[in-house]
């Protein structure tokens, strides 16, 4: 692998993919790989020559592997696009790291939810519907406290109480015409678990000033190391059949654990902030291994 060129697929290839860019780039840098930045919109599919091929920007050849560190958002034609590229990388024996298929698991949060429950894992009880009508009738027959998120969203943007009185609900950018209702699960904390080639390697609980616990939405980090919370983590990583991910875990005022999601392209500057563990290199060190 000395030497070896890395694409690192990016949302902000400008920018250099920003600060968890410098990171891995950093990393590669010292196990002698070479990152190559681009977005995945830059990409070309050709199947016009005698064997059909995926044209990368800056890139010459078929790379040997790629790291999905984000995907630009888009039309469903766009995203899907987006993703076939990925997939065919995979097919022509790219090493792709996420997946497509490991993406469109975890990146639709209904698909999450379902392949969790289906599982076996605890998590929320939740409804996805594109009725509005069918929507509140949902919240009307439920006495538990409800929230609505955004199908495709992170970062707690998009996630709101979901208020009986209210009527309607909201059809706006964030719903995007998919009502995703699920129970709010009233807890002053929860976890990320960071979960790597099936090991959690770091955690933290996230304590907020609201219902909220993101800590793009403020939320203070401390480092844990609960062995029932990142027993979890690792059931739903090894669920969705991930290379590398982000779990959310909460415990409920009876203790009982949930996961609430599982994120393919998660950040760690929190979870970096307080573990002495070398994130980006703990996932470079698994990439090209």
């Amino acid at each position: 692998m000395q030497s070896m060129n890395v694409i690192i697929f990016t949302d902000e290839p400008e920018s250099q993919g920003g600060w968890h860019g410098a990171q891995l780039a950093d990393a590669l840098a010292s196990r002698g790989a070479e990152p190559v930045f681009a977005s995945l919109k830059d990409c070309m599919i050709d199947c016009s020559g005698e064997k059909p091929r995926v044209h990368l920007p800056n890139v010459s050849e078929t790379p040997k592997a790629v790291f999905v560190r984000g995907i630009a958002g888009g039309t469903l034609q766009q995203i899907t696009t987006r993703l076939n590229v990925l997939h065919i990388l995979k097919l022509q024996g790219v090493t792709v790291y996420n997946d497509g298929r490991a993406i469109e698991r975890t990146v639709d949060k209904a698909m999450t939810s379902f392949l969790l429950h289906h599982a076996g894992i605890a998590t929320p009880k939740t409804w996805v519907c594109e009725s509005r009508q069918t929507a509140h009738q949902i919240i009307a027959q439920n006495t538990q406290k409800l929230v609505i998120k955004p199908l495709f969203g992170s970062q707690g943007q998009g996630v709101r109480l979901v208020d009986k009185a209210a009527s309607p609900l909201p059809m706006d950018a964030h719903v995007d015409g998919v009502f995703y209702l699920q129970q709010l699960i009233t807890s002053s904390y929860d976890y990320r678990v960071f979960v790597v080639n099936n090991q959690a390697i770091a955690a933290m609980k996230r304590t907020g000033e609201t219902w909220l616990h993101n800590v793009a939405q403020g939320a203070q980090c401390e480092v844990t190391s609960e062995s029932d919370v990142l027993e979890i983590a690792l059931q739903a990583a090894q669920i969705l059949d991930i290379d590398y991910c982000g779990v959310d875990v909460i415990r409920d005022e009876d203790g009982k654990l949930y996961v609430l999601e599982v994120n393919s392209i998660p950040a760690w500057r929190g979870l970096q902030s307080v573990t002495s563990i070398n994130i980006a290199q703990a996932l470079v060190d698994d990439f090209l291994s």
